[in-house]
């Protein structure tokens, strides 16, 4: 019976060594799993910096861009929109004309006595 009790009072021993064992392993998975969650949390704060940055950088491009154009390309003055606006109107105006001309179908689109008017025209606005 002692050898009995031995074995009993051996295999309780062994039963809180591995209890204690299954704690503290717990416990490591524990703190192991919240530094993971740490971990992710500042891994997205970093990600979520760098996109502001890079947002904030590719504005910043865009807005270098844009000023870069408007040096090589500067707007033309006024009278050189006003003068480009009213040659479209006037290719516009004759496009219907000159497309029957072209495809054989009409005769050349100006007579002579509107080649005097348009001489006029020219004259009177110099």
């Amino acid at each position: 019976m002692t050898s009995l009790f031995a074995q009993e009072i051996r295999l309780s021993k062994r039963h809180e060594e591995i209890v204690s064992q299954r704690l503290m392993l717990l416990q490591q998975m524990e703190n192991k799993l919240g530094d993971q969650h740490t971990e992710k949390a500042s891994q997205l704060q970093t990600v979520e910096t760098a996109f502001k940055r890079n947002l904030s950088l590719l504005k910043d491009i865009e807005a270098a861009e844009k000023s870069l154009q408007t040096r090589i390309h500067p707007l033309p003055r006024p009278e050189v929109v006003s003068l480009e606006t009213r040659y479209w109107a006037s290719v516009e105006e004759y496009i219907p004309k000159w497309e029957q001309f072209l495809l054989g179908r009409a005769p050349y689109p100006f007579a002579v006595e509107n080649q005097n008017e348009a001489e006029n025209t020219i004259q009177n606005e110099a």
